[in-house]
C-alpha cells in the first residue's frame, strides 16, 4: 500500500529568536516492508543539515539556522510504500543492545499498580502469546480520550487513571513488558483508518522483542499489530527520546506556542 503523508509543525514566538537548533525524526524508517518512495522536508537550515542514521536505526536530521521570525514552519511530506507482516520489523539498520531497551525511564517505570498487573502474565505463555495478551490488556484497561492526558503523563499515571492517548497505551505497555524482563521500545509514526480515510494526528505504538521473531509492534491504542496502513518514523527508550521536532532557541523572549498538522491518506495508484 502507499501512503501519501504531511506533517507540518507551527511555532510562534512572542518575540522572535535569532538562532535555532533543532533535531528532526520525520523521516521514515527503512526496512523490509517498508520504503520510501518520496520524501522532502522544510525548515530553517535543512539545505545545510547534518543527516545521519543513529544506533536506533532513525533517519535523523541536526539543523541550525539563523532566524528573524515570529513563526517557523516544519513541513515533512512524501510517500511511503508499506507492506503488511503482521507487525514484524525485519531489515532495520539499528545496533543498539538489546539490554537497553530494559531500562527503566521516568515515563516508563512501574509504579505498584502497574507492577501487579505485570504479575498476572503467565511466564510459561508462549512469548508471542504473551506480547499480544499485554497488548489487548492493555487496550482494555485504558480508555483512549484526548484531552485527558500530556505530554509528561508518566505510564503509572496513565494506568490509574485509566485512560489516555496512544503515547499512555505505548508507555504502559512497555512499562509491563520490561517489568516482565521482556525489551520493548517507543515508536512514532503515522496511521490510516482505510480506504478514502485520513488521519489528522501522528501516532505511536510500541514493539517488542519476540524470541526467533525479532522485534514486533503492537498498537495498545487499537488493539492490533500493525499492518500496511502504519507508517513508522523512529523508535526510542521512550517518547522523549524520539520527538518530531525537538532544540532550542537562542533570542528572543517570552512564549512559544506550537501547533500541529498531519493528514495520512491512501494514496492514488
Amino acid at each position: 500500500m502507499r501512503l501519501k503523508i504531511r506533517h507540518t509543525t507551527h511555532y510562534n514566538y512572542e518575540s522572535a529568536p535569532s538562532f535555532l537548533v533543532q533535531r528532526l525524526h520525520l523521516h521514515p524508517s527503512e526496512f523490509e516492508t517498508q520504503k520510501t518512495v518520496s520524501w522532502a522536508i522544510t525548515a530553517p537550515g535543512i539545505e545545510n543539515a547534518v543527516r545521519y542514521v543513529d544506533g536506533f536505526g532513525n533517519i535523523v536530521y541536526l539543523t541550525t539556522a539563523a532566524v528573524a521570525a515570529e513563526q517557523v514552519t516544519i513541513s515533512a511530506e512524501g510517500e511511503v510504500e508499506t507492506t503488511d507482516a503482521a507487525g514484524i520489523v525485519r531489515g532495520l539498520q539499528a545496533n543498539i543492545p538489546e539490554a537497553v531497551f530494559l531500562r527503566r525511564t521516568t515515563p516508563t517505570t512501574a509504579g505498584p499498580q502497574l507492577m501487579q498487573f505485570a504479575g498476572t502474565f503467565n511466564s510459561r505463555m508462549a512469548p508471542l502469546e504473551r506480547a499480544h495478551a499485554i497488548m489487548n490488556e492493555v487496550h482494555a484497561r485504558i480508555a483512549y480520550e484526548t484531552g485527558t492526558s500530556d505530554a509528561h503523563t508518566t505510564a503509572a499515571e496513565a494506568f490509574s487513571e485509566g485512560r489516555g492517548v496512544c503515547q499512555d497505551h505505548a508507555h504502559v505497555m512497555i512499562a509491563v513488558a520490561r517489568t516482565l524482563g521482556i525489551p520493548a521500545r517507543y515508536v512514532t509514526g503515522y496511521l490510516v483508518t482505510g480506504v478514502g480515510a485520513s488521519s489528522t494526528a501522528a501516532h505511536a505504538w510500541a514493539e517488542l522483542l519476540v524470541p526467533e521473531l525479532g522485534w514486533i509492534g503492537f498498537d495498545a491504542a487499537n488493539g492490533q499489530c500493525p499492518t500496511e496502513h502504519y507508517a513508522r518514523v523512529a523508535s526510542g527508550i521512550d517518547a522523549a527520546a524520539v520527538t518530531p521536532v525537538r532544540g532550542s532557541r537562542r533570542g528572543g523572549s517570552g512564549s512559544e506556542r506550537m501547533t500541529v498538522e498531519v493528514s495520512v491518506e491512501i494514496a492514488q495508484q
